[in-house]
């Protein structure tokens, strides 16, 4: 068996060192300068998106062998609408950093590879195919599934963010759903450190948003957040995604060609982020190519809850500011505390059961 990954991100590296760990030694096709050859940004992984799983840093270390040290622990989310507020706080997951950065998550994941990794790759998928016997497809996206007819896109987002300088406290992370500032999308603050932080603003590229200036919204997003934290927070770097297309493959292997990550469609469309069911697929199409388990058994409960996230994200747009201030209001106290701590709860599951039936509303 000779095994070539495309691609060394999350997904990639974590089914290399599985694949290492059971005696098969894949190379790593990249087509970036080095492990991470992207923007530097923040993400969460909240426990509450990730459920049955309490601790998903504990569960890829004791049950895969993949450590990982995230950035910090999340003691406190805080979450705005127009005119409400709800404040969570209690151990809700961790934060981390992705890209060109000694401590992001593809970085630390490198460093636990052997793999023989070649950068500034051209090779192509088909050249791959013709010289090994199965080809792991971790782009980062879905444009060869797409190529090859195997990406069913539900929207696409665009993001424009950057890292600022200021004093935060790193155990806390702040959301905003309020579509005066980001229509039928969201903004969040993630911190590095106590004296760095990733901000960022998404809208989806709904036929809504035609005529919106995401400059224009980020602009006026980084005037209020400044103004609510009383700082200046001085640019330091910044980016920006274009319609970024967000869907999941009709299947996750074909032949002898795995798709993982975000070429499968781990991306979760509620909120944007993905990246233990990421992790997790590497990890997966690794053991069906050790022959320990198959792989697109394994993926159905993360297909799932991809279907889940879509029908949360479908009906986040049906809200009006007002529908969204309710919501916001209902998880301050009691309810908030019982979704985001009661570990048999899976809110999103739960929700998407509920919300599936009336998909058809007009906006409130």
């Amino acid at each position: 068996m000779k095994v070539a990954i495309m691609g060394a991100g999350l997904s990639g590296l974590a089914c290399a060192i599985t694949l290492e760990k059971n005696g098969i030694s894949p190379t790593i096709y990249e087509k970036g300068s080095r492990v991470g050859d992207r923007f530097v940004n923040g993400e969460v992984l909240l426990d509450i998106l990730n459920r049955p799983i309490d601790d998903c840093i504990a569960d890829l270390s004791n049950r895969y062998g993949i450590y990982l040290k995230p950035t910090s622990t999340i003691q406190s989310m805080e979450l705005f609408s127009k005119n409400e507020k709800a404040k969570i706080e209690g151990h809700l997951g961790f934060t981390n950093i992705r890209g060109r950065n000694q401590d992001s998550f593809e970085s630390q994941l490198e460093r636990q590879t052997k793999s023989t990794i070649h950068f500034n790759s051209e090779y192509t998928f088909e050249q791959l195919r013709t010289e090994y016997t199965h080809v792991v497809m971790a782009t980062g996206d879905g444009a060869y599934a797409s190529e090859h007819k195997n990406f069913k896109e539900d929207l696409s987002v665009s993001i424009k963010g950057a890292t600022v300088e200021g004093t935060f406290d790193p155990n806390r992370v702040m959301a905003w759903i309020d579509y005066d500032v980001s229509p039928y999308g969201y903004c969040y603050l993630i911190p590095y450190s106590e004296k760095e932080t990733n901000v960022s603003l998404a809208i989806p590229d709904l036929p809504e948003n035609a005529d919106v200036n995401i400059s224009d919204l980020w602009d006026r997003f980084y005037s209020n957040i400044q103004s609510q934290l009383k700082q200046e927070l001085p640019i330091t770097d910044r980016f920006q995604i274009t319609r970024y297309p967000m869907g999941i493959c009709l299947s996750p292997r074909i032949g002898n060609t795995f798709y993982v990550g975000n070429c499968l469609g781990t991306m979760m469309p509620f909120m944007g982020f993905g990246q233990y069911p990421s992790i997790l697929s590497g990890i997966y199409a690794a053991y069906d190519l050790c022959g320990i388990d198959n792989y697109e058994e394994l993926m159905k409960p993360v297909r799932q809850s991809y279907e889940n996230s879509l029908v949360l994200r479908r009906s986040l747009e049906k809200l009006s500011n007002e529908g969204l201030d309710r919501m916001i209001r209902s998880l301050q106290g009691y309810l908030g505390e019982k979704l985001f701590q009661t570990k048999s709860i899976d809110p999103v599951k739960l929700a998407s059961y509920v919300l599936r039936p009336v998909l058809n509303m007009t906006k409130e």
